[in-house]
């Protein structure tokens, strides 16, 4: 449904540091950059995430959150760790959430410009 989103930022540095770790923490990458953008995703030049330099970004208000899909409840925690040591805000430590279902394990960050994103992985621990 949806081809890539993007997101205005405030300090493209500051965003980057952040998303590198988070979504690297997931297994996206780096896929494209310049001195106004960076892209996020797993094949070059096809970004599913983009970060783009506005110095009047504004992060919506409550109701909104991206939820990334995490791929082990270790990358989850990797996901949360590494927000944190990059600026993020904690808004939910990793851990089960069980009014959203009895495996879904998740973690909430809040990045530097106040977008809330979390981390989810939905299935059994073997």
């Amino acid at each position: 449904m949806i081809h890539h989103l993007s997101l205005g930022v405030r300090n493209l540095h500051a965003s980057m540091r952040f998303y590198d770790g988070i979504l690297g923490a997931l297994g996206f990458r780096r896929v494209f950059e310049d001195d106004e953008a960076i892209g996020y995703g797993l094949e070059d030049d096809e970004d599913i995430l983009c970060l783009k330099q506005r110095d009047d970004a504004a992060a919506p208000g409550p109701g909104f959150h991206l939820a990334f899909a995490a791929p082990t409840r270790a990358a989850v925690d990797a996901f949360h760790a590494a927000g944190m040591r990059a600026g993020g805000a904690d808004n939910g430590a990793p851990g089960l959430r069980p009014d959203y279902g009895p495996h879904y394990y998740a973690a909430f960050l809040v990045d530097p410009d106040g977008y809330r994103v979390e981390a989810v992985v939905k299935g059994p621990v073997p």
